[in-house]
């Protein structure tokens, strides 16, 4: 009897000797990613901007510590399309990690020597954002560059690792990091993260010899960058009935033409994303301000215990472990089965209008917190909630949509792309914190609870928008729909 090769092939199945090694990187990363986040603009504030607690300051230093702590994520998250263009081409993967975290390291080291000046530690800042940057895109790849025919079965579950030490790390540290900033101040606030980076490189250093090294390919011409900068300077050869890309068909693969305007369709989708992720981020930024002047003591009946501003961050990691398998097994398939099927646009559209419900709560408690109330921590906590249920709608159905609707030669230039909207949104919300601590008209109409309204409308224009946009999207799903228009390529090969 003939043996069955996929039965063979899975009941052989080993998980690489490097994963270990992959995961706990990861795991040490992102607590020092996320640690540092947790204090860093109530550290500002309370350092640099405003140390003497003055009122009439508040706004502005306020605006200053939000606008540097958006720059820095737009920083981290413009990095990984590039980073992963220079590991294609010209590094690998393996060395750029290796290197890129020593800077990272690097970067850790100056937030802790300079938190006493400000020009340094800006400085530090920029250094942790190119580290932090420069190796994401890599990472995730790495994971799957380890696995082959034999033990492909198993590169879902490694990803569950993969994402589970992500989350570890990142809840871990949001709870230990403002603990430590209470306690013991911010040269150690900063000096743990630096510790675990410095951690996550040794770990990734120690399997050098277990790793796949995938070796670098070159420069790769038929990319989006090439092939759309063609498309621009050669308007005038396109022929009646071409669309702006098809010029290139003739000097460059004319399937990756056709999926470069798979993802130009999918861009269109990502804009209304740039509202969630242009206010995402201030529940690490903004919200820890105004955390510390809440009531935020936790009486649970057979315990109480007071939350530090820092560690409420912490609810959004547990909302979605939650919320992440009851959507899929229970709200999607609710839906579906009532006639109203959860299509991506449906999703992200939803999420949107949770975002801007969530910013209505935190509305309401700056309302509070500026007629001199104290509300209970609990009301951001239901904020969290809303927001978590937003991201993933939002976040993870924008990951998904960029997946499924990419053709396979663009889905890693898809991943740089919604990285580089996350960038984008920071950069919105920090030229409007630009603003308001330049003074003039944002100072004065953006005081207080007016910040937080200022960005509801914001969000609201974008859900309208969609809501006339939406239904004329072009979409086509790559799984479910893997065609090539072949015909269009034949025809090219004919000119």
């Amino acid at each position: 009897m003939q043996e069955n090769p996929a039965v063979t092939a899975t009941s052989k199945s080993r998980f690489p000797r490097s994963v270990p090694y992959i995961i706990g990187n990861e795991a040490a990363e992102r607590f020092s990613f996320y640690g540092m986040r947790s204090v860093l603009t109530l550290f500002l504030v309370n350092q640099f901007f405003n140390p003497n607690h003055i009122v009439a300051l508040t706004d502005v230093a306020n605006a200053r510590a939000n606008k540097l702590h958006h720059l820095f994520v737009m920083v981290a998250y413009a990095l990984p399309f590039v980073g992963g263009m220079v590991a294609d081409w010209f590094t690998g993967k393996y060395k750029l990690i290796l290197y890129v975290s020593i800077i990272y390291c690097l970067g850790h080291l100056m937030l802790a020597m300079f938190d006493g000046g400000l020009g340094g530690f800006e400085l530090g800042l920029l250094v942790v954002a190119i580290g932090a940057g420069g190796i994401k895109s890599c990472v995730s790849a790495n994971v799957g560059d380890q696995f082959d025919a034999t033990n492909q079965d198993l590169l879902s579950k490694v990803y569950g690792w993969f994402y589970f030490s992500i989350n570890a790390g990142s809840m871990i540290s949001t709870v230990a990091i403002p603990w430590t900033y209470e306690h013991f101040g911010p040269r150690w606030a900063f000096g743990i993260p630096g510790l675990l980076m410095a951690l996550a490189t040794i770990i990734f250093f120690s399997g050098r010899k277990k790793y796949v090294k995938v070796p670098p390919q070159g420069v790769n011409r038929n990319n989006l960058v090439f092939i759309t900068w063609y498309a621009l300077t050669h308007l005038g050869q396109r022929k009646p009935g071409q669309s702006l890309l098809d010029v290139a068909k003739g000097p460059y693969n004319p399937e990756r033409v056709e999926g470069v305007k798979a993802v130009y369709r999918v861009m269109s989708v990502f804009f209304f994303a740039l509202a969630f992720w242009a206010v995402w981020d201030q529940c690490l930024s903004e919200w820890t301000l105004y955390a510390e002047r809440m009531n935020r003591e936790i009486n649970l009946g057979f315990t109480s215990f007071t939350v530090l501003p820092g560690q409420l961050s912490t609810v959004n990691t547990v909302f979605l472990l939650l919320f992440i398998p009851f959507f899929n097994y229970v709200v999607y398939p609710w839906f579906d089965k009532i006639g109203l099927k959860t299509t991506p646009l449906r999703r992200l559209g939803t999420g949107l209008i949770l975002t801007a419900l969530s910013f209505v709560v935190i509305g309401i408690i700056h309302t509070s917190l500026d007629h001199g109330g104290r509300p209970s921590i609990w009301w951001q906590v239901f904020a969290f909630m809303i927001l978590s249920a937003a991201e993933v709608l939002v976040s993870i159905t924008g990951l998904e949509y960029a997946y499924t609707h990419s053709p396979k030669s663009m889905k890693s230039t898809m991943t740089g792309i919604w990285f580089l909207v996350v960038s984008f949104g920071n950069l919105i919300t920090a030229l409007v914190n630009g603003l308001i601590e330049d003074g003039g008209w944002w100072t004065r109409n953006l005081k207080g609870a007016n910040y937080e309204w200022f960005f509801v409308i914001f969000i609201v224009v974008f859900i309208v928008v969609f809501l006339f946009v939406a239904p004329r999207l072009k979409e086509r799903n790559y799984i479910t729909d893997p065609y090539v228009d072949n015909q269009v390529i034949a025809d090219t090969h004919n000119l």
